[in-house]
């Protein structure tokens, strides 16, 4: 049996360290005693800190609990058919059937057979009623950076040596095993704070024994992984020793971030041309590799690779440098993260032009430049966004400046005035009172009779003239029927009748007027 397992914590006051991240665990367990839904928790810490025991410690607080571990296949499908329908159901039983769910190493996901694992997640995380634990080693892995704000973040720091030490020595006094202290601290150190790993080394050289000595640790070598990425890149660049570089580049880190580390220091390293030279040949080789692996999925090029980018680097220079070199980070990353609202707001304006253009994605982006051009004039961009429907941050795309909106002219109906301020020359005056209104109202009334009949009159006098211009112009010839002549001459007798009162006046005008235009056509044609 393993000692790992042998001599795990039985109880949460057994787990050596980390005493905050430990009462956060306790309270989040409280609350859902309590019936209060928390978010998930996310445990990270660095391999062995005890992050899978404490995830087992807080099962026995459920009544049962599923776990997909680094082991076993985590797709889309098996993750939603395994723990997906059970986190969305809720028991009849209450609070207390509650099941918790824990996946172990979920920055581990990756290839085909993990294929949508992290959006099952985020969809289980979502939709789920249950409590649920997560485990991860690197805090900053582009795997999880999805679930973290989704999730109660909790980190695990390292064990320390002290602590170590008194462990390993409860393990041997337990085992019956006589020890020298300066032993132990050693193994305590040697582990860099893994706590499993430490005891695993105590078993290997202290199971069937009766003591351990200083000779004993010959058997057990240095912990290989280096966790700092700088030390690896400053081995590979500072040295020329083949072993002490293939032992700097065992790193649990991804080989295409390690050969972006390794890129971007070398010519904070390296003065020479040709050396610098030879070194980026290495890495663009290095590269291929990589490519190679990625789109196969034989990732047995990944030797090549580490060949490259660690010997091929660090033989490229003719020897060492024994100055101090500031190393920095590569800004690779960082600059795609930075660039990505910008791509995502390319892709967007070229699917709305290809859509209305019947082109392409790509075909639209080739041909930005011409609609850069298009978008300097006002009017012209104005269209154009209005045809393609863009808004004002994919304008943007093509000009810096806003488009100026359309000046729109406001036009102003003018009213026409009223008969009454036309014609009335002498209104009655207005007041509030009601009784000035109707006063008002009547004015207005008599102002349109009297504008009638002087329009009437109007039309009477014109109708005159016209009359007598046509006798004028016919006077040489005199009419010899005496009936046109009466016919003619009475319209005139008529004209100086009285009239009872204005009213009968103007139509007595009127079929005036009317008898004598038709007594003047009657004695135009007699003539003719």
């Amino acid at each position: 049996m393993l000692w790992t397992e042998k001599y795990s914590p039985q109880t949460m006051k057994d787990v050596l360290g980390n005493k905050k991240a430990i009462e956060e665990i306790e309270n989040w367990v409280e609350s859902w005693d309590h019936g209060e839904a928390q978010k998930c928790i996310l445990l990270v810490g660095p391999p062995g800190t005890g992050k899978t025991t404490l995830a087992h410690l807080i099962a026995r607080e459920f009544s049962d609990h599923i776990e997909l571990n680094a082991s076993d296949k985590r797709s889309y499908d098996i993750i939603m058919n395994t723990i997906g329908e059970a986190s969305a159901s809720v028991s009849l039983f209450g609070q207390g059937s509650r099941k918790l769910i824990i996946l172990d190493e979920v920055d581990g996901l990756h290839g085909n057979e993990d294929r949508g694992g992290i959006r099952a997640i985020n969809k289980i995380i979502k939709e789920g009623h249950h409590p649920m634990i997560m485990m991860a080693n690197d805090l900053y892995s582009k795997r999880i950076q999805s679930l973290k704000s989704k999730c109660q973040l909790i980190k695990i720091n390292k064990v320390h040596t002290n602590s170590i030490v008194a462990l390993l020595k409860r393990i041997c006094v337990k085992e019956g095993v006589d020890f020298e202290e300066h032993v132990l601290r050693t193994l305590a150190k040697r582990s860099r704070g893994d706590l499993r790993s430490a005891i695993n080394d105590l078993q290997v050289i202290a199971q069937g024994k009766d003591s351990i000595t200083s000779d004993d640790l010959k058997a057990v070598a240095q912990k290989d992984d280096i966790n700092n990425i700088f030390d690896s890149v400053r081995t590979v660049l500072k040295s020329k020793n083949p072993k002490r570089i293939k032992d700097a580049l065992r790193l649990e880190a991804d080989p295409g971030f390690i050969l972006e580390q390794i890129t971007e220091n070398i010519p904070r390293e390296y003065e020479r041309p040709e050396e610098i030279e030879k070194a980026y040949d290495a890495v663009a080789e290095a590269d291929v590799y990589l490519g190679r692996a990625f789109h196969t999925r034989h990732y047995g090029y990944w030797k090549y690779t580490y060949d490259l980018m660690g010997l091929g680097v660090a033989l490229a220079k003719d020897e060492t440098y024994k100055k101090f070199s500031r190393y920095a980070s590569s800004t690779f990353y960082s600059k795609l993260s930075k660039n990505r609202a910008k791509r995502d707001l390319r892709d967007r304006v070229a699917t709305k032009i290809g859509a209305r253009l019947h082109t392409s994605r790509k075909v639209a982006i080739e041909n930005f430049p011409y609609f850069e051009i298009m978008f300097q004039g006002d009017d012209l961009a104005r269209e154009l966004a209005e045809y393609f429907d863009l808004d004002d941050a994919e304008v943007k795309q093509f000009r810096s400046r806003k488009i100026k909106k359309k000046k729109v002219k406001k036009i102003t109906k003018t009213k026409k005035p009223s008969a009454a301020k036309n014609t009335a020359k002498d209104p009655a005056p207005s007041t509030k009172s009601s009784s000035s209104s109707k006063t008002s109202e009547k004015t207005v009334r008599d102002n349109e009779k009297v504008t009638g009949t002087e329009r009437r009159s109007k039309n009477t006098d014109s109708a005159a003239k016209k009359v007598s211009k046509v006798k004028d112009s016919k006077s040489p010839i005199t009419p010899k029927d005496p009936e046109t002549s009466d016919k003619t001459s009475k319209p005139r007798k008529s004209k100086s009748a009285p009239s009872e009162s204005a009213e009968s006046e103007d139509k007595d005008d009127s079929r005036k007027s009317e008898s004598k235009e038709k007594g003047t056509q009657t004695s135009l044609f007699s003539f003719q």
